[in-house]
């Protein structure tokens, strides 16, 4: 029997009282010391709940963002304003999915900035204070493996529209200059960096301000242009502290309109990150496990496949867990696997399908399914 390490994708659903307090500090009536100390208290909690469900390597839960992308308009300057609302073509199918999940307080507390000057990193107070709190928690739980997810270049240039740049590039480029800075102290403080691009699946069925440029370029080059700026961020970096997460949206939809994995996937295994996270476990794709033995996976690539939906609130098996894990292990071998779920179960305050008590109960489902997973 080989046990395969066991993790997440970042978000965990937030205290009800953390949540109220993150929409004041939105809306700026918020206490602020008092916001700090709800995210202290709950990055504690979870913490502690991930070490006792057997999670091997956790987070913060992002306790202390307002979702793992509009976090940043308050840490890099040149950002301000109200950006448009991103549209989802395969919810134009199912209206009422649309509404039910964005047409609500949470979907209201988005709100994307837009680039409206030269940009440069100014959160660095903040970053500092999330792996603070997180060291903390970490020394009270004795638990050592942690990682903090960040936005990618490209997940913030596809949300974020350029109303200052000359072009797509130039944005992009200025996106990754700025957002290195965050990546480093990361790493710097032995902590794993997760990129979270969800930009790369979704350009194919997402009506981002972008669209003309996946359009122009096609989408294996956009993606391929994506990781060439995540490239260009993590110079200096050492790729095997640095997690990819590619989704298709966290959100309930169709997702018939989704583009392949195995068209996504070679322009992402190309790049400098080592661990690639991808969804493996919704009704979507989870088939596409097949596709992973044709491709060329590098030898020192560590597969993180969702084995776990954070749609939904079934339980998973163990067992039905371990299958998942063990069609992965016969590609690339089980010590190069990671148990993770398909994305964040609440990728924005206030956001999610799952609670956390149900949240829970799927990590600790998670972790004993990887005990289970046979040589």
């Amino acid at each position: 029997m080989t046990s395969v390490r066991t993790t997440h994708v970042g978000s965990l659903p937030r205290p009800e009282t953390l949540t109220r307090l993150m929409y004041a500090h939105q809306e700026g009536t918020g206490d602020e010391a008092e916001l700090e100390a709800a995210v202290t208290d709950a990055v504690h909690d979870v913490v502690a709940m991930q070490h006792a469900a057997g999670i091997d390597v956790v987070s913060d839960g992002e306790m202390g963002k307002p979702g793992f992308v509009n976090y940043v308009r308050e840490r890099l300057d040149g950002f301000g304003g109200q950006a448009p609302p991103w549209s989802i073509d395969d919810l134009e199918a199912a209206p009422e999915l649309a509404i039910a999940q964005y047409g609500g307080e949470a979907g209201a507390h988005i709100m994307p900035a837009n680039c409206e000057g030269p940009l440069s990193y100014v959160g660095a107070a903040a970053v500092q204070r999330d792996i603070d709190t997180l060291r903390l928690a970490l020394d009270k739980t004795g638990h050592r493996d942690a990682f903090v997810p960040a936005a990618s270049p490209g997940c913030i240039a596809t949300g974020s529209p350029n109303l200052h740049y000359p072009d797509y590039d130039s944005y992009l480029d200025a996106l990754a200059d700025a957002m290195a800075v965050e990546y480093r102290a990361i790493v710097d403080a032995g902590l794993l960096l997760q990129l979270d691009c969800p930009d790369i699946p979704m350009a194919a069925h997402t009506e981002f301000w972008c669209r003309d440029e996946v359009r122009r370029r096609g989408l294996v080059a956009f993606a391929e242009r994506h990781v060439a700026a995540i490239d260009r961020a993590l110079e200096g970096i050492d790729p095997t502290r640095v997690r990819l997460h590619m989704c298709w949206g966290n959100y309930e939809g169709p997702h018939h309109l989704d583009a392949p994995l195995a068209e996504l996937l070679p322009p992402v295994l190309a790049g400098r990150p080592t661990m690639i996270s991808f969804e493996a476990a919704n009704p979507r794709h989870e088939h596409e496990w097949e596709d992973l033995a044709a491709l060329a996976i590098p030898d020192d690539t560590v597969l993180l496949p969702g084995v776990v939906d954070t749609l939904n609130n079934i339980v998973e098996h163990p067992r039905l867990i371990a299958q998942r894990l063990e069609r992965f292990a016969a590609v690339v071998g089980p010590e190069r696997v990671v148990a993770s779920t398909d994305c964040g179960f609440g990728t924005f305050v206030g956001f999610g399908r799952v609670g956390a008590q149900v949240a829970e109960m799927k990590l600790r489902a998670m972790a004993q399914g990887a005990v289970l997973v046979r040589a």
